[in-house]
């Protein structure tokens, strides 16, 4: 099922994903790009090899990595995005908390932060406390950085619904996989028409 085919293509980021090559995170948040892409939209991902090689976010200091330059530059172009951490200790991991405090490097931008960005939040673990409260966390994060987090926030217990190599084992998460698309690109295609209309 995919979502309503945009005329002029929105721009969209996910971050998200853990050091493990496959891991849950990571196919969940290319799930979520790859429908994005089929509805017209174009997208950028940064997964669990890419965070990896980002240096601890650091405000004090201007010198940024190339990996850093190119993230930041992503999310500056960004008409929304797409979070995915799994849930560690009942909450966001360091690997995908670090990348998005490189929005910090927006914060003097006309458009600060994640202002306006509709961002669609996914959390995966091998349990249902972990993921709820991972979730949570992200939500609110967005929220500290201006943005809309929409309104469903994916929870994947990998202990009941792992990912093989076709997807989701399972209809009901494919099928909300397929929703926050929808949100996720929809939105950012109507904010972004009312910025350059001048409406926002």
């Amino acid at each position: 099922m995919v979502g309503t085919v945009i005329d002029q293509p929105v721009h969209i980021v996910g971050i998200g994903g853990t050091l493990r090559l496959g891991s849950s995170t990571e196919r969940a948040l290319r799930a979520v790009l790859n429908l994005a892409e089929a509805a017209g939209a174009t997208t950028q991902c940064f997964g669990g090899a890419e965070l990896s090689e980002l240096e601890m976010y650091d405000p004090r200091s201007a010198e940024r990595s190339p990996g850093a330059l190119r993230l930041v530059s992503e999310l500056r172009k960004a008409d929304g995005v797409v979070l995915a951490s799994p849930g560690y200790h009942g909450g966001v991991s360091g690997l995908v908390k670090n990348a998005v405090d490189y929005a910090e490097d927006l914060r003097e931008d006309a458009r600060p932060y994640f202002q306006g960005l509709p961002v669609g939040c996914i959390a995966t673990g091998a349990g249902w406390q972990g993921v709820v409260t991972a979730v949570n966390q992200l939500r609110t994060i967005v929220h500290a950085l201006r943005g809309w987090p929409t309104p469903l926030g994916i929870c994947i217990n990998t202990v009941e619904t792992p990912f093989n190599e076709e997807g989701p084992g399972s209809v009901k998460i494919g099928e909300q996989l397929s929703i926050m698309q929808r949100e996720v690109v929809e939105s950012a295609s109507l904010q972004r028409d009312a910025r350059r209309a001048g409406s926002v």
